[in-house]
């Protein structure tokens, strides 16, 4: 594609000027050809130019921001956008709600299901992971002595909901620990293997793991509990836009994920994929009685709800479709890769995330032996003003660190003294 097909597809506006904003307004027409002409590999090193966009957001000067894992902010246009977005349905109010609502959000749907790579009638509009997920979870029609399968690794609200179903339904949880550094993808699909029993009937897993960023083989996974007959649910919290995969090539049936991480979309937002012919047999958790069992929008029943954020993810895909999903992929596996290669060989130093590049991307998660995660993680602040976040539990014992596009590698230069410092005074 040349560079001003690039721009012409980036550029289409589809929802009109109540919602849709130009990416010339988002990044301005010099940095959006410079993006536009720069592969993924020679983009990642580009300092200056990544320096242009780190413009784009409004940072603090009170500390780096390695924590940008639970929730990223927007870049400045696109909060604009959305604070703009705020003020028009205000002024419409119930008028905008009872006529424009859902033609807004469908083609809203429509622009997200195409960066999914999977038709708009597999997908909703959710608040987030925790959302999806647990909507998939609730509504399995369990038995009792039905089986699930998911990892200690996994997020803790997803945990929760699994054993909330062995309270309610009696269902049988089997509950496998992730290897932090594994020697094959077969490693992996073999503990999910042995843990499938013939009652198994959901089995989830993470794209990506939260507490140590690593990649897990998704799709060999999947193919491997789809031939036993068990379902598969995929937590995408922290993959979707970041990673450059289409969520149907991951072969799960159900896919859940935030969009106010990676996406850089307002909190409040996230998306549902579940396979077409998965549909009929979910059930709600908000009844919906007046849709079909086959249409995904039975699962959607949001009541009165803040519209404005739906309509501001249109202007997060402008934003991230201008810098490119592969683009932002090699950034930053590159910024990971940057600051852990200068550390994983120093004494004292504990890295949790794997080495092998294409086994993580932005995500990794380090200690100091003789420190526990919370002295490490307030030490970092307190001492260096660097923010991240103490992870100490299933295996794991260590700060997570993730950076973002605006984060440089000067910032990661003062992270990597401060664990050299404190490595050698443990």
């Amino acid at each position: 594609m040349n560079k001003r097909d690039f721009v012409k597809r980036l550029s289409r506006v589809t929802l009109g000027a109540t919602v849709g904003t130009s990416l010339s307004a988002l990044l301005g027409d010099v940095l959006l050809a410079q993006i536009a002409s720069t592969t993924p590999a020679t983009m990642a090193r580009d300092e200056p130019l990544w320096a242009a966009l780190r413009a784009k957001y409004r940072l603090t000067s009170e500390y780096i921001n390695l924590e940008n894992g639970y929730y990223s902010m927007q870049a400045e246009p696109v909060l604009e956008a959305f604070v703009g977005k705020v003020r028009e349905v205000n002024v419409q109010a119930a008028r905008y709600m009872r006529t424009r609502q859902y033609d807004d959000k469908l083609a809203v749907r429509t622009r997200l299901a195409e960066l999914a790579g999977c038709a708009v009638d597999e997908l909703i509009i959710t608040r987030n992971a925790t959302e999806s997920l647990d909507t998939v979870i609730a509504g399995i029609d369990w038995k009792a002595g039905d089986g699930a399968v998911f990892a200690e690794q996994d997020y803790g609200a997803m945990q929760d909901m699994f054993r909330m179903q062995a309270r309610r339904y009696g269902i049988v949880n089997r509950v496998i620990s992730l290897p932090l550094h594994p020697a094959s993808d077969q490693e992996i699909v073999s503990l999910y293997a042995n843990a499938i029993t013939p009652r198994t009937r959901l089995l989830m897993v993470s794209h990506m793991v939260n507490i140590t960023g690593q990649i897990l083989p998704v799709r060999k996974i999947a193919d491997m509990a789809q031939a036993r007959s068990v379902q598969v649910l995929v937590d995408g919290a922290h993959a979707f836009a970041q990673l450059d995969v289409p969520i149907p090539a991951l072969g799960g049936d159900y896919y859940g994920a935030s969009l106010h991480k990676w996406l850089g979309a307002p909190l409040g937002a996230g998306v549902l994929y579940v396979r077409r012919d998965r549909i009929a047999s979910l059930w709600p958790v908000f009844a919906e009685e007046g849709t079909p069992a086959t249409d995904i929008r039975k699962l959607n029943h949001t009541g009165t709800h803040p519209v404005h954020t739906d309509l501001a993810i249109n202007d997060a895909i402008d934003f991230h479709l201008a810098i490119g999903t592969a683009r932002k992929e090699a950034r930053l596996r590159y910024l990971q890769q940057y600051w852990t290669a200068k550390v994983r060989a120093l004494p004292r130093i504990v890295l949790n995330t794997p080495a092998d590049p294409s086994r993580a991307c932005a995500i990794a998660n380090v200690g100091i032996t003789g420190m526990t995660p919370a002295e490490l993680g307030r030490t970092l602040f307190d001492r260096y003003g660097v923010w991240t976040v103490a992870i100490d539990g299933a295996g794991v014992h260590g700060v997570r660190v993730t950076p973002q596009l605006f984060t440089t590698t000067d910032e990661l230069d003062v992270f990597v003294r401060a664990l050299t410092e404190l490595a050698r005074r443990a």
